[in-house]
C-alpha cells in the first residue's frame, strides 16, 4: 500500500468518524427541542393557573365579603373528613363566624351509598356552630370542574369564597371563574409532607385538565334540576339580619 492510498484511507475514516459525531450532535439537538417544547406544553396549563389566580388567594382574614362559602370535599375517613378536609371546614367555619360569608355550599363525592362527602361535612359544620339552614349540600361535585359549573348553574351561585388547601385552590379559582363564579380564593396551608407534595404533583395533571375544561366548559357528570338551597339560605340569613 502507499502513502497516498494509506492517507486517503485515513482521511476518510476521520470523515466517517466526524460525520458520525455531526449525526450525534442533530440528534442530541433535536431531542433536547423535542423535550424543551413537551415540558413547555406540560406546564403551560400550570403557568395559566398560577397567571389567572392573580391577587385573589390570601387567607380568611384578608377574603372580602361574599353570600357564599364554596368547600371542596377531600376524602373521608372512616366516614368523617379526612386531616385535610377537616382543616377546609375549620376555615369554613371562621369565615362564617366573623361574617364574611352567610351561607356555605359543601361540595363532594356521593357517587356511593357508603361514600358521602357532602353529609360528613354538614355533620361537621353545624356540629362547630354553623346552622343547619345555612349549609347547602352539592352531591354530585365529582371532581373541581363538576363542583364550579354545578354551584352556578344548579345553585345559582354567582360571588363566592373558596376554601381549599393551597395547592389546588388557584386551580379552583380559575375553574370557577370560567364557570361564570366572581371568586376569590383562601389557600388553607399544611405542612410540605408526602400528602402535600403528591397534592403538587397532581396538580400538573390537574391543571391541564382544568385548561380543558376551562376551554370546552363540558356539562357535569350530573346535571339536574336547580335547587333553591341557597337562594333559601341567604334569605334565611336576611331575615335575621337586624
Amino acid at each position: 500500500m502507499g502513502v497516498g492510498t494509506g492517507i486517503s484511507g485515513l482521511l476518510r475514516r476521520r470523515a466517517g468518524l466526524l460525520g458520525t459525531r455531526l449525526r450525534q450532535r442533530r440528534t442530541q439537538r433535536r431531542v433536547f427541542q423535542v423535550g424543551t417544547v413537551l415540558c413547555t406544553l406540560a406546564l403551560a396549563p400550570s403557568a395559566w393557573v398560577w397567571i389567572s389566580a392573580g391577587d385573589r388567594v390570601g387567607t380568611v382574614e384578608s377574603a372580602p365579603s361574599a353570600p357564599v362559602a364554596v368547600v371542596f370535599g377531600a376524602g373521608l375517613d372512616q366516614g368523617k373528613p379526612s386531616p385535610y378536609l377537616e382543616h377546609r371546614l375549620v376555615a369554613a367555619v371562621d369565615l362564617y363566624r366573623e361574617g364574611k360569608v352567610r351561607a356555605i355550599l359543601v361540595t363532594g363525592d356521593n357517587g356511593r351509598v357508603e361514600y358521602d362527602e357532602p353529609d360528613a361535612m354538614f355533620t361537621y359544620l353545624t356540629g362547630h356552630g354553623v346552622p343547619a339552614e345555612r349549609v347547602v349540600r352539592d352531591y354530585a361535585g365529582f371532581d373541581t370542574w363538576d363542583s364550579c359549573t354545578r354551584a352556578h348553574r344548579i345553585f345559582g351561585v354567582d360571588r363566592a369564597v373558596l376554601v381549599s388547601q393551597d395547592f389546588h385552590v388557584r386551580r379552583a379559582l380559575a375553574l370557577c371563574e370560567a364557570a361564570g363564579i366572581r371568586s376569590y380564593a383562601v389557600g388553607v396551608p399544611e405542612l410540605h409532607d408526602e400528602t402535600w407534595l403528591y397534592g403538587g404533583l397532581r396538580e400538573v395533571a390537574g391543571a391541564g385538565k382544568a385548561a380543558v375544561n376551562a376551554w370546552l366548559r363540558p356539562d357535569p357528570v350530573f346535571l339536574g334540576p336547580k335547587e333553591d338551597g341557597i337562594r333559601e339560605a341567604l334569605a334565611s340569613a336576611a331575615a335575621k339580619q337586624p
